[in-house]
């Protein structure tokens, strides 16, 4: 029975590496490319209270996560991937992928990872070591 594996795509390097990884290593699994939209990144500027706002922005992130699977589709198929899912989830990062992977019977996580490292990490967080931290099935970090 064939694998199925999320994979989080935020548009980073990282993330495209992780979608090529499962692409070439497991081209027979269901892949499940999830874009997480962070509402907390609309910000509280003056331009985020004028009420058509928050809707150009969250219709912008929308297009862009289109466009994203388009690409990563695109490659995975090329790979040989032929169960390919998109979803598009609105949330924080972190727990909406753990929820994901729990919800809808994922055997595997493959995540990029920014590798930063020191202050940053510490006062930005890590999504990837948060997900491996809370999550229930194995999940692979690519750097």
């Amino acid at each position: 029975m064939p694998k199925r594996i999320l994979v989080p795509v935020d548009g980073s390097d990282q993330a495209s590496a992780a979608a090529t990884f499962v692409a070439e290593n497991y081209p027979d699994a269901a892949v499940v490319f999830l874009h997480v939209i962070n509402p907390a990144e609309a910000g509280y500027s003056a331009q985020a209270s004028v009420p058509s706002f928050s809707e150009e922005w969250y219709q912008r992130k929308k297009s862009a996560a289109e466009t994203l699977f388009d690409d990563l589709e695109a490659e995975a198929r090329e790979n040989g991937v032929e169960a390919v899912e998109r979803v598009l989830e609105v949330g924080r990062p972190t727990q909406t992928i753990v929820e994901y992977a729990e919800d809808h019977d994922v055997d595997q996580i493959v995540m990029g990872s920014h590798g930063r490292s020191g202050v940053s990490r510490i006062l930005l967080g890590s999504v990837a070591e948060t997900v491996v931290r809370r999550a229930s099935v194995p999940v692979t970090v690519i750097r």
